[in-house]
């Protein structure tokens, strides 16, 4: 009884902060309202927002926390059905056709029966999804739909509408019950309406800094609390300044840390200039923070954290 109890989703908003908080994911209400009504309404969940905000997590912490398998789509450019739902084995099907040809077999429709069968069907995520092996369904996540082209997301619309998908060789495979579906777009492109309306929608953005200090303390516990604070506040200055591509929780995370593993209590220019590389990820954003910009941001930080006390 206790296992089938963990499988179950939150019966409120306030259980599913509870819920995601258990695997260290800090979720403000609005986030967790429109995941709570995602897996009651059991409607596929539309996370969009910058890189680095978080918004994969979210299907691993779920997953983790209703004890769920997850199962992984990283779409990108090119993305066919033959790697996103399922692909035949042909070289195990070629070696059939010879085992059954030394054998002297010529029923040539047992002999197809046997070459389009479950054993020879590699599955890939989408059909991995639909097809429910263990007792729930599973946690399925659609990451960076904005990477593919029109025609896989059209293709995906009607998958997400029956939950279900038709190989003419075997039939068709429809969901004993629906998965959790989490999508996820960073916005390179539109996603079209149609797919939008069948799903709760939801912009992950970046975290106040209170949220990002709670974040740091939670991902990063052995990080000095003043080094901590001065992280947080040194990136959420950083976020306001004219950059290629501003630095998402992932890369302050992986800021602390790094600060952390080199035994810094503080920052100092010389530090901050020689980390800057898990920080950012853009030369031209490097060499702008490395000048005056970041020794000006340092000094605000510093200033501001003093007034504080």
């Amino acid at each position: 009884m206790a296992e089938e109890r963990v499988h179950q989703v939150p019966a409120s908003i306030d259980d599913t902060i509870d819920l995601l908080g258990q695997q260290n994911y800090l979720a403000g209400r609005s986030l967790a309202t429109v995941v709570f009504l995602a897996l009651r309404m059991k409607r596929p969940l539309f996370l969009e927002g910058e890189a680095g905000v978080g918004k994969t997590e979210i299907a691993k912490a779920l997953a983790k926390a209703l004890h769920r398998p997850l199962i992984r789509m990283q779409c990108y450019e090119g993305l066919d059905i033959s790697s996103a739902v399922y692909e035949w084995n042909f070289p195990a099907q070629m070696l059939d056709i010879r085992l059954s040809e030394a054998a002297g077999l010529d029923d040539r429709e047992r002999i197809e029966a046997s070459l389009y069968s479950q054993r020879h069907l590699i599955r890939r995520p989408v059909l991995q999804a639909l097809s429910q092996e263990g007792e729930v369904a599973p946690v399925f996540l659609i990451d960076e739909l904005d990477r593919t082209d029109e025609a896989f997301e059209a293709f995906l619309l009607e998958v997400l509408s029956d939950y279900q998908v038709t190989i003419p060789e075997l039939g068709t495979i429809r969901a004993a019950e629906p998965p959790i579906v989490i999508i996820t777009t960073n916005r390179t492109r539109e996603i079209h309406d149609a797919l939008k309306r069948r799903c709760l929608y939801h912009w992950v953005d970046y975290p106040d800094a209170a949220q990002e200090m709670a974040i740091l303390q939670r991902k990063v516990p052995q990080a000095a609390e003043a080094l901590s604070r001065e992280v947080v506040a040194y990136v959420q200055k950083l976020r306001m300044v004219d950059l290629f591509k501003n630095p998402g929780v992932a890369e302050t995370i992986d800021w602390a840390t790094a600060l952390t593993e080199l035994d810094r209590l503080a920052l100092d220019p010389e530090t901050i200039a020689d980390t800057l590389g898990t920080l950012l990820k853009y030369q031209d954003d490097i060499a702008r923070i490395k000048g005056g910009e970041g020794a000006r941001i340092l000094s605000e930080v510093q200033a501001e954290l003093r007034a504080a006390g």
